[in-house]
């Protein structure tokens, strides 16, 4: 969360019981490096009060327009002109009906209708009974709100104070904290589409045995997480893995490698960049078992015999729209020694630009790794760092290499 590091952002809290995520939120914010100055409504103290909120933020908290503090009676205009950003959350049906209506009879609401809005960004996030944010009135409401310049972010699904279950509950502050950093990521790649595969893929044996490897698909996710932050449209054709779906991106989960160039090539033709980190099998079974294979006993060992898998960049970058450079085709390397050699070798028989290659047994399911970059002009290293810190590195690089976004 590098974005937020020394960012000011204005917490504002509306009246709903999700104040409670709130104070997370502000520890997460605070942890992320930046200062919080924290605003309430009345109803909001209902919830939640101030002295809990000057504790997690390390400031004394805003809850009146009145407040002595200011000697120029005006908090509603120098705590919006300090901001980087404001966030509501949780942003009531109430609140939303001020901000849609360009009301403002409290500290909160005038702030936001007196932010720089081409400077000061304004997100909200939501937070209301399942029948309260279906209603015509409130979705009427949060589209003016996002007419007006406002970010609408999304409703988590499920248990709701009231009893109920469905839409309307806050995001939780994880996702909120991912939400807040994407909106001061650089906008690198706006414009652009980009398709990217994800983890291994699973060769059948028979129907409960098969062939695959130690890839967990972190590099791709932390990838694509980190496209989606810089604007990109992102498409992830994902292997098995047990990871989270980053925020805003399209998943399409494959098992085969046969099933992962199918979902490629359906998808080819919108986007302007590929990326594939997936460790592919090289081979399946030449003939999978629709039963499972059995001992007999005899001590003999069934014999398989293997076919080769197709080859998803090599087609994807010989394609028309990669060789007329309409689509750049990026491809990773993951070897087990002599990576520069190996990985020099394969960008030529693949023919991509851009080869990225690591070390691969030691950083399957790691958390960090370092990347090697080949391209025509020859080699340099990202050193080691999270793989999400890569990701975000990895991006910078293509913006540099991309040609402009092809337009809508």
């Amino acid at each position: 969360m590098q974005e937020l590091a020394g960012k000011h952002i204005v917490l504002g809290l509306s009246g709903g019981v999700a104040c409670y995520k709130t104070a997370h939120l502000c520890r997460l914010l605070t942890k992320a490096g930046a200062t919080v100055q924290v605003v309430m409504t009345e109803a909001a103290e209902q919830f939640i009060t101030p002295v809990t909120m000057q504790a997690l933020s390390g400031r004394t908290v805003y809850t009146s327009q009145w407040d002595a503090r200011e000697g120029n009676n005006m908090p509603h205009i120098n705590l919006s002109r300090e901001a980087d950003a404001i966030v509501i959350a949780p942003c009531s049906a109430d609140f939303v009906a001020k901000l849609a209506q360009g009301r403002a009879d409290e500290l909160l609401s005038l702030m936001c209708l007196a932010r720089p809005t081409e400077r000061v960004p304004l997100l909200l996030a939501p937070a209301m009974n399942r029948e309260m944010w279906a209603h015509p009135a409130t979705q009427r409401n949060f589209a003016q709100a996002a007419a007006d310049g406002a970010q609408v972010l999304g409703v988590g699904v499920g248990d709701q104070a009231c009893g109920e279950t469905g839409d309307g509950r806050m995001l939780e502050p994880e996702e909120l904290l991912e939400d807040i950093a994407a909106c001061f990521a650089p906008k690198l790649l706006a414009g652009h589409r980009l398709l990217i595969t994800a983890g291994p893929t699973f060769e059948a044996i028979d129907p409960v045995r098969g062939i695959t490897n130690l890839s967990s698909g972190k590099m791709g996710f932390a990838i694509a997480a980190a496209a989606q932050a810089a604007g990109a449209a992102v498409t992830l054709v994902a292997g098995p893995v047990h990871l989270p779906t980053p925020r805003g991106v399209q998943r399409i989960n494959v098992q085969s490698a046969r099933q992962m160039l199918a979902a490629v090539q359906s998808q080819a033709d919108q986007a302007s960049i590929f990326i594939a980190t997936a460790a592919v099998a090289d081979w399946r079974p030449a003939n999978a078992s629709d039963q499972k294979i059995k001992k007999d006993g005899t001590g003999d060992v069934p014999a398989l015999a293997f076919v080769e898998n197709p080859d998803i960049l090599a087609s994807i970058a010989q394609s028309p729209r990669a060789q007329s450079g309409a689509l750049y085709c990026v491809g990773f390397a993951a070897e087990s020694h002599d990576l520069l050699q190996h990985a020099t070798a394969k960008r030529v028989r693949k023919g991509v630009p851009l080869l990225v290659g690591n070390i691969g047994p030691a950083t399957f399911g790691q958390d960090d790794n370092a990347l090697l970059l080949v391209d025509a002009q020859g080699h340099r290293e990202l050193p080691r760092a999270s793989k999400a810190a890569l990701g975000v590195q990895l991006v910078q690089e293509l913006a540099r290499r991309l040609p402009p976004a092809p337009r809508a």
